[in-house]
């Protein structure tokens, strides 16, 4: 009977534990229903009305801080440049600008310098930060990368300064010319030698004063809206005639081969210079009595076919650092050499931007005292002319690109007459 009355007892306990854990379970449910979570804090309700659609619409990357400094919203450029991490804000400056214009209400700016991201090299990422308030609990931040503004000029900044050394050393040259001309006056072979360099210095400068026109045009201007079928014979006689004179001088063979009867898509007038570029160079940096091969020939491409024009020589080469940096405007191997040539560094800068320009490529194989093979890939007229309207980023100074291998030989070249 004991026993039975000790069971029974247990039993309503049991019953009685069981119903107060149930009740108190469940009001502690109802009561974090009621509680405002950390999701329902960081909304878009908080943000003042029509802020969070400005927001989504700005060029600029932006964040908005609660009092806590936490992020409350952000755009995917803000996470993209690494300004925001974890839910909070990574960029340490940027954090006490927010906090100091939190405190006293004031509008900041400040330009920075932050580390690029997934990078491993030492390269830094400019923006501009502006700091506000925004309501009474909540602080805006916006920030705009200023990276490839501050790229831009110091290109800019840096072609101004060489082209204004380029000019400067034909006009010093013609100046002291023409006053030894005049001191010379009564010796008319002194006359006549120093009228032939002063030809010479003009000659020079003329050239340069054209490249530089025409490098700001095959920048500036889309080829494509006058793009036409251009025969690939008509390009590479075109070249050949234009350096026939210098080539007969030094006694260098001219020859042309490949596949005959090919077309390309783009501007006559720029695919023209560019090849003829590539044919005077190879002219000019050949020793006497060698040769100078143009061949052409169809290759096979994911996006359609392609052609490629290939310019050898048998000159003096190229070395690999060198070879990174033969694009660049104003860049020469052998300075020396460039000034008894009359180049002006321009010449395949004017190349590199007229094949990007097409929506192809230009790549260089050479070795030191064994020459060099310039290779130009192109669409093909008709069937990648999609293609050849993706323009590349042209603002890269260092464009074009180095093959380590040499180019395959092509049929055995006719020599043109």
């Amino acid at each position: 009977m004991d026993v039975n009355a000790a069971v029974a007892a247990a039993a309503a306990i049991a019953g009685v534990l069981t119903g107060v854990i149930a009740m108190l379970a469940f009001r502690w449910s109802e009561r974090d229903q009621k509680r405002p979570t950390r999701t329902s804090l960081h909304t878009d309700p908080v943000l003042p009305p029509g802020v969070d659609t400005v927001l989504s619409v700005l060029r600029s990357s932006a964040v908005v801080l609660d009092e806590a400094d936490g992020v409350v919203k952000a755009s995917s450029a803000a996470y993209a440049l690494g300004l925001v991490r974890g839910g909070k804000l990574a960029v340490e400056p940027m954090l006490q600008m927010a906090r100091d214009t939190r405190r006293d209400g004031e509008i900041r700016q400040v330009e920075l310098d932050l580390p690029r991201r997934g990078t491993g090299r030492g390269e830094a990422l400019a923006v501009s930060a502006r700091v506000a308030p925004l309501g009474s609990r909540l602080v805006l931040l916006l920030v705009e990368d200023l990276t490839e503004a501050r790229r831009i000029e110091a290109v800019r900044r840096d072609f101004v300064a060489n082209v204004s050394h380029e000019l400067k050393t034909p006009v010093g040259a013609l100046s002291l010319l023409s006053e030894a001309v005049m001191d010379a006056s009564d010796d008319p072979e002194a006359v006549q030698r120093f009228a032939g360099r002063m030809q010479i210095e003009a000659t020079r400068l003329t050239n340069l004063v054209q490249e530089l026109i025409d490098l700001s045009r095959v920048q500036n201007d889309d080829p494509l809206e006058d793009a036409e079928p251009v025969r690939v014979d008509d390009l590479v006689a075109e070249a050949v005639d234009r350096c026939r004179h210098q080539a007969g001088t030094k006694q260098i063979t001219m020859a042309a081969g490949g596949t005959a009867d090919l077309h390309v898509w783009g501007n006559r007038g720029q695919l023209a210079a560019a090849l003829g570029n590539l044919v005077e160079n190879a002219v000019n940096y050949s020793p006497a009595r060698t040769r100078v091969g143009i061949a052409a020939r169809r290759v096979n491409a994911p996006g359609g076919d392609m052609i490629e024009l290939a310019v050898t020589d048998q000159g003096i080469g190229i070395s690999d650092k060198d070879k990174e940096r033969i694009f660049e405007r104003f860049y020469r191997v052998d300075p020396a050499r460039s000034r008894q040539t009359g180049g002006t560094g321009l010449g395949l800068a004017i190349v590199k931007h007229v094949v990007a320009s097409h929506g192809g490529e230009v790549t260089v194989w050479s070795a030191e005292n064994q020459g060099s093979t310039f290779t130009l890939r192109l669409p093909e007229a008709g069937a990648a002319r999609d293609r050849a309207q993706q323009h590349p980023d042209l603002d890269d100074e260092a464009g074009g690109t180095a093959d380590s291998t040499p180019y395959e030989p092509l049929p055995a070249p006719e020599v043109l007459p």
